[in-house]
């Protein structure tokens, strides 16, 4: 089965009319965007939008063999002029599969917001799996069928929807996962290709062409990926968006709970609201156990909290005990907890603070703090694969 995607863009298009901002100034040549639609083996059109005709003639192909036009979502403003020759579009009610002629079957998916997703499964048994913009799967039931071969959502927007795709087992290790709906959300370019490869994601340019089932692009996550930071950098928000499309994700508290500390409270209150409903929460310092363990991803927030709690319990801050065994106790546990780092299996994303830079403590305690947290965030990044630094909201690939 072959697919080409004459849009890949928001019903509004990349740019936006006359928008100034400096996502929408960026979006030039290949990163420009008409609205999505898609054309599948030349003959089913998934969403007729304006220009739909050129837009096949630059990718070298025609619209004269479409034999059905099928919508996914409203279309606000004027009517969409239907080229000569062309059906008229329609909708499959929910749960109901269109068989056409040309051996194509399509399955109409209800979704959890204005629109229908449409399950496509080509004369070669592909299957592939579009979704509309602003939504994700009310209910998938996959039949015990395999994962699609092709996913094409709203990743930017929904990663959620892309969760629930994995925790039904619609999406693999080896689906091709396209985002589309693309809008003014993230700078195109390099920024749009780092946050979709960390979902296993990746876009292509308007007017290209894929042949569904094959997966060589499809990027790999990483395994162990450390996200370094100073105070309010955006650290936080930039781990927790790593893992938004993964479901069932552990978020692991080492901070623990302050009694009578009103200001930590909100804290952590606005950490809570920010997660996916989908997310567990455990309070722990015993990070060893859970990275030994099978299980779903690992979020640990943060690092430099656990080394508070590792400090405190081998007396760090006396100068005396840490002197007569106190930092060989330190150095033990750190290199238990990177050991577990290098041996787990577990999708893990951990976040740390970056203090080496600032003015030196006034305190031997202080400056004994910020050396081993250097030294612990030296020794954890060696056994990850991605390590990235985050400064005033923009994330800085170190590695990977």
């Amino acid at each position: 089965m072959e697919l080409t995607l004459l849009g890949t863009g928001t019903p509004e298009g990349l740019p936006r009319p006359n928008c100034p901002c400096a996502a929408c100034a960026t979006a030039l040549g290949e990163n420009a965007r008409a609205a999505t639609a898609l054309l599948v083996d030349g003959t089913l059109l998934l969403d007729l939008t304006p220009g739909a005709a050129f837009a096949a003639a630059r990718a070298g192909h025609s619209l004269g063999g479409v034999r059905q036009v099928l919508l996914s979502h409203p279309h606000e403003g004027p009517a969409v002029e239907v080229p000569a020759g062309l059906p008229q579009p329609g909708r499959v009610p929910d749960g109901r599969e269109l068989a056409l002629l040309t051996g194509h079957r399509v399955r109409a998916v209800a979704m959890d917001a204005p629109g229908t997703g449409y399950a496509v499964t080509g004369p070669d048994g592909q299957r592939l799996l579009y979704l509309p913009p602003g939504a994700a799967p009310a209910g998938l039931d996959v039949n015990g069928d395999p994962p699609y071969a092709m996913v094409l959502a709203d990743v930017v927007g929904r990663p959620d929807g892309l969760a629930k795709l994995r925790a039904v087992g619609a999406v693999g290790p080896t689906t091709d996962v396209i985002a589309v709906h693309l809008d003014h959300d993230v700078p195109p370019g390099p920024e749009l290709r780092r946050r979709l490869a960390a979902a296993g994601a990746r876009a292509v340019p308007d007017g290209t062409t894929l042949d569904v089932g094959v997966y060589e692009d499809v990027p790999d996550v990483p395994r162990r990926t450390l996200v370094l930071g100073g105070a309010r950098s955006g650290k936080s928000v930039e781990a927790e968006r790593r893992l938004e499309a993964f479901p069932d994700v552990l978020y692991v508290a080492t901070g623990g709970s302050r009694n009578g500390d009103t200001e930590w409270a909100s804290r952590v209150s606005a950490h809570r609201e920010r997660r996916p409903g989908s997310w567990r929460t455990t309070e722990t310092c015993d990070l060893v156990p859970l990275l030994a363990e099978a299980g779903p991803p690992l979020l640990i927030d943060c690092l430099s909290l656990w080394l508070t709690d590792a400090m405190d319990t081998v007396n760090a801050w006396d100068d005396a005990e840490w002197a007569d065994g106190g930092e060989r106790a330190l150095r033990a546990r750190v290199e238990e907890l990177t050991a577990a780092v290098r041996a787990t299996r577990r999708t893990l994303v951990a976040v740390s603070n970056e203090v080496g830079s600032g003015i030196v403590p006034a305190t031997a305690s202080g400056r004994r703090y910020r050396d081993e947290l250097g030294r612990l965030n030296a020794a954890f990044a060696a056994e990850c694969e991605h390590v990235l630094l985050v400064v005033a909201g923009q994330a800085l690939s170190l590695r990977g």
